[in-house]
């Protein structure tokens, strides 16, 4: 008895041993990320598994303001209001869970952040709990203009391992991310959902007609996304 309890406690210490360096990790990096530019858990996977990765860090300065007002328009339109996360969102969210509804989706840019640095892709409400403090840190330590930096440079943006605006502005259109038009700046932007399988180089009727929407919301819209821009203002 008096073994086994001791073989229970090693365990609980294992446990809790690894709770906190899951835990001290994002705390000890983030602050490090307002100087250090980052790679993700997806960047990192293939590095260790052999497959290309394709990333050009670009300051945010040097990214056309049209792609900054559609993504964000597009993935977030109260990122530059929340706190890394939007309640409303993901309390519609919760709601669709416990009635079992088709989930619809409540990550901010921040959360995403938080997923590509610090947690897995596998969709799973583990996941999505564990995202919310880590989103709020994030916005705690990090300016929003810079979580929208690493968010640009990180996210991935094509199926051959393209990570970031610059690899994915020149494998869809082949130019650099500061000289794209309405039309390109919003079909790169909707393809984030699911870079695996869109293709803004050859967008579907569908993938246009999302866009079209999302370049409309962007130029009506697009000071909500002021806080991204060099002086707190988009030039759209």
């Amino acid at each position: 008895m008096a073994k086994r309890t001791k073989g229970i406690r090693r365990i609980l210490r294992l446990l809790g041993s690894a709770i906190v360096l899951l835990v001290a990790i994002p705390v000890v990096l983030t602050p490090a990320y307002l100087v250090v530019d980052p790679v993700s858990v997806p960047m990192i996977e293939r590095y260790l598994t052999g497959r290309p990765v394709i990333r050009t860090w670009r300051d945010i300065d040097a990214i056309s303001d049209r792609v900054k007002a559609s993504v964000v328009l597009s993935e977030d339109g109260q990122f530059c209001r929340h706190w890394g996360v939007d309640l409303g969102a993901l309390r519609e969210e919760v709601d669709n869970f416990i009635a079992g509804r088709p989930a619809r989706g409540a990550s901010t840019l921040t959360m995403q952040v938080a997923r590509n640095l610090f947690l897995w892709n596998d969709p799973d409400p583990i996941r999505k709990v564990l995202e919310v403090p880590l989103a709020i840190y994030i916005d705690f330590v990090l300016p929003k203009k810079r979580i929208m930096e690493i968010y640009l440079n990180i996210a991935e943006w094509g199926p051959q391992g393209q990570f970031g605006v610059v690899a994915g502005s020149e494998n869809a259109f082949g130019r650099e991310p500061q000289n794209l038009d309405w039309r390109t700046a919003s079909l790169l932007a909707v393809t984030l959902p699911n870079p695996l399988v869109r293709n803004p180089a050859r967008p579907s009727n569908g993938l246009l007609r999302i866009a079209a929407i999302v370049e409309e919301r962007a130029r009506t819209y697009g000071e909500r996304a002021g806080c991204v821009g060099p002086s707190g203002r988009l030039s759209l």
